[in-house]
């Protein structure tokens, strides 16, 4: 881990602290992910998050927003300081990312299963109005439990749209199990290419590799694209990698914050 995922993971620690309040597994497998789209790919203008020809992001497993919060603060989207007000009264961020109160994000998510389609609208508008802009949308593992997504994955593969790609956070652990357990997503790569989509696979807390990967987008000419990334739950936190109960914790306090800061100056 280089020192900026390691930052990244304070910013969100700093976040859960000031919240007392979280998912924090959901959030620390997205790190890399969405640093390196926002370091790297998206094209974007923080001081005019409202530009026509911006690329979209959307995170639709909006619980892991905690890194998307540390990631827009970063880049100047909003102060750093509503990090430490997540969560309170009349504060910018909430427990699910809102459209209409943060800069940056483009739809209100969290009820899993839906930012794919509102992301085939974005590319399809984009397409009608002669814009550049790429549409991607980060969604869970366990969300793909949804039919929706695989309606919005014909629909988008009827449509050839290149201009969108999926990212899917596959860190093998939903809320209350493991998702072989659950629903089995299995052959996912295999799913994805009979609905008619590009398929990469990447590990998703390389930098390097996510770089490399998401600079060859499109992957292929009239058809959108998915990156199937592989990744931990609770990366950073040794107690908390791949551990369920450490999904969601409605309680924080100094002794669980003191733990998780002292966990990720110690991480690899």
């Amino acid at each position: 881990m280089d020192e900026r995922s390691r930052y990244l993971r304070r910013r969100i620690i700093d976040a859960l602290e000031g919240g007392g309040r979280g998912h924090i597994g959901s959030s620390l497998s997205l790190v890399e992910i969405l640093r390196v789209l926002y370091d790297d790919v998206l094209r974007v203008r923080p001081d005019e998050p409202g530009w026509p020809d911006r690329d979209r992001c959307i995170l639709s497993k909006g619980h892991g927003c905690l890194t998307w919060y540390a990631v827009l603060a970063d880049k100047g989207f909003f102060p750093q300081d509503e990090l430490l007000r997540q969560c309170h009264p009349g504060a910018m961020l909430g427990g699910h990312p809102e459209r209409a109160h943060i800069p940056g994000v483009e739809a209100s998510t969290g009820s899993l299963g839906h930012g794919l389609s509102i992301g085939i609208g974005m590319a399809l508008a984009a397409r009608l109005q002669r814009r550049p802009s790429r549409v991607f949308v980060i969604t869970g593992d366990g969300e793909l439990d949804e039919g929706s997504i695989w309606e919005g994955a014909m629909s988008a593969a009827k449509h050839r749209l290149d201009h969108l790609t999926v990212l899917v956070d596959y860190n093998k652990l939903q809320s209350y199990g493991l998702v072989k357990d659950v629903l089995d997503l299995e052959p996912l790569a295999d799913k994805w290419r009979a609905f008619g989509w590009a398929v990469r696979e990447v590990d998703g807390h390389d930098v390097a590799a996510l770089r490399e990967t998401l600079g060859q987008l499109p992957f292929a000419a009239g058809q959108p694209s998915v990156v199937i990334c592989h990744t931990v739950k609770g990366k950073g936190l040794d107690f908390a990698e791949f551990n369920p109960d450490w999904h969601h914790k409605a309680k924080v306090g100094a002794a669980d914050v003191a733990s998780m800061r002292e966990a990720l100056e110690r991480a690899e």
